[in-house]
């Protein structure tokens, strides 16, 4: 069984794909960019993008009845390594220990022009 959780509180997917999906243990949650949800604007800079990352992710798991404690493991794409000091500042402002576990990738291109996306699996019971 599982449910499709939309909030217009993130923004809406860019694709045929939903923000995320919850079953009977886990969320999962797409691959979101650094987009502000009322302006559809992508913010400006790897900070702004990832802080708008993490409030996106926050509404979604509202959605749900969770908060971001749920979060069990993350995958990051990022457009330059160089970014992964600034992208662990902001991160650990909003995830406290035990830190998710954490996937970070550098690739050669994201969309809208973004410098990060970031993706997230969440547990229910914890």
């Amino acid at each position: 069984m599982k449910r499709v959780i939309e909030t217009n509180k993130a923004p809406r997917a860019l694709g045929p794909y939903s923000q995320a999906i919850e079953t009977e243990e886990y969320i999962f949650v797409s691959g979101m960019l650094g987009i502000e949800p009322s302006s559809g604007k992508l913010e400006e800079g790897i900070e702004k993008q990832m802080q708008r990352i993490l409030k996106n992710l926050e509404a979604i798991l509202k959605e749900a009845g969770m908060t971001l404690s749920h979060v069990v493991k993350t995958t990051i794409f990022l457009k330059n390594l160089k970014d992964f000091s600034r992208l662990n500042e902001v991160y650990s402002r909003y995830f406290s220990p035990p830190y998710p576990a954490r996937t970070t990738v550098e690739v050669s291109n994201l969309p809208k022009g973004a410098l990060i996306e970031m993706e997230a699996i969440a547990v229910k019971k914890i």
